[in-house]
């Protein structure tokens, strides 16, 4: 199950770097991932009757993927240099 999930974020990952270019900050990698956090937030605030697991899941997906994005983009990018 975990690798499935690991999987997934990766796919997530890949699709990313696919359609957008890398951050070209820590600023900009920050405000996205803290977009996919936001999202997740205000799927698990609602009531407990109209949250969704499934929902929550894709959100929760997205901000590890972004944050394994900001990684890729800016840390190792900074390690490189």
């Amino acid at each position: 199950m975990l690798e499935d999930i690991l999987d997934e974020v990766m796919g997530e990952v890949m699709e990313a770097t696919d359609y957008n270019p890398p951050f070209h900050s820590s600023h900009e990698g920050f405000a996205v991932l803290l977009e996919e956090l936001e999202e997740l937030k205000a799927e698990v605030f609602k009531k407990r009757g109209e949250r969704s697991h499934a929902n929550m899941r894709h959100e929760a997906i997205q901000v590890a993927a972004m944050a394994v994005r900001f990684v890729h983009d800016i840390c190792e990018a900074e390690v490189s240099v």
